[in-house]
């Protein structure tokens, strides 16, 4: 199969061509605000079956279903008062509700659970593609256990000849997956942090929000289980001192929370940042890095979403 390279910036029929292989039942990469996503139709198992195949990814992960406007939310699942009054505050955006599904939601959309995970995104060219699609499930468009794509060319490293097309949106905007609540029992619960903090839900619901245990139960969302966003590459991570580097012929890449240093020949050195964290894991492995070390002043340097992928990448948390 051969991949199209569809630029929404420069043809205009780019976005109409993209749901129109979505509509057939083809695999089409996509922009969003957090990451570039791999879309199917929703309603379709075998166009669904088609993004698994695609990234390799374990069936008893679920898919986050992608909604153009407020109104396709009741269209997937029931709804509930805390849920109307988050998608009415908090949408478009990177927030993603789990919630009780209607029985139109394809079984292996949602690993089988009696659950479905909903968004709408905050990105221009998903919205347009989304309103000509329909609902469409969109994992993040990469083989599974890599660093997440923020650049369509990403999203053709892994998986070109395998997807129909890739979407191009221009890189995206804030570089880590949304954040996770399940509303679909008595209190809501955390799944997965993201760019939305549990302290503004809790703050919009008047209660708390709970996180979840990544190991407690058969995962509800994606994230919660196997390791993730990683590249190819050792990773350490280190929290407090930054640790001596001994000069010994390993190139090396650190990424940290402390003021940056001068990067020499066998060290790079980067500021760690939810914008640029999977673009500077993929460009480790384009350029031969030997090891990749996560420094980390506290842990409550970064932000939750942040560290929740540092945390996986380095193979800290999860399976």
């Amino acid at each position: 199969m051969k991949t199209s390279l569809l630029d929404a910036a420069a043809e205009a029929t780019a976005i109409a061509e993209a749901a129109r292989l979505l509509r057939a039942g083809q695999v089409v990469a996509f922009p969003t605000e957090t990451v570039y996503g791999l879309g199917a139709d929703a309603f379709s198992p075998d166009a669904v079956a088609q993004v698994f195949l695609a990234k390799g990814r374990p069936s008893d992960n679920p898919l986050i279903v992608h909604l153009a406007t407020p109104a396709e939310f009741e269209r997937c699942a029931f709804l509930s008062p805390r849920a109307e009054r988050l998608i009415e505050k908090l949408m478009p955006g990177p927030l993603t509700l789990v919630l009780p599904t209607r029985p139109e939601i394809p079984a292996i959309v949602r690993a089988g659970l009696p659950t479905v995970a909903v968004r709408m995104p905050d990105h221009p060219v998903a919205n347009q593609l989304l309103r000509e699609s329909g609902p469409l499930v969109a994992p993040s468009a990469n083989t599974s256990g890599r660093p997440s794509p923020t650049t369509a060319r990403h999203v053709l490293d892994d998986l070109s000849g395998r997807i129909a097309a890739v979407l191009d949106g221009g890189p995206c905007r804030l570089g880590i997956e949304s954040t996770v609540i399940d509303l679909s029992g008595d209190v809501p619960v955390l799944l997965r942090a993201g760019a939305i903090s549990p302290e503004a839900v809790a703050e919009l619901l008047g209660e708390r929000v709970v996180k979840s245990s990544a190991h407690a139960e058969t995962p509800r969302s994606p994230g919660m289980k196997y390791r993730h966003y990683a590249p190819n590459i050792p990773i350490q991570l280190v929290v407090g001192q930054v640790p001596l580097l001994v000069a010994d012929g390993t190139r090396r890449l650190l990424l940290t929370t402390a003021s940056p240093g001068r990067s020499s020949k066998e060290l790079r050195v980067e500021p760690l940042m939810e914008s640029t964290f999977y673009q500077l894991l993929r460009q480790a492995e384009e350029e031969a890095i030997d090891e990749i070390i996560i420094h980390l002043t506290s842990v409550s340097a970064i932000s939750a979403g942040l560290l929740d992928r540092v945390m996986k990448a380095a193979g800290e948390n999860g399976q």
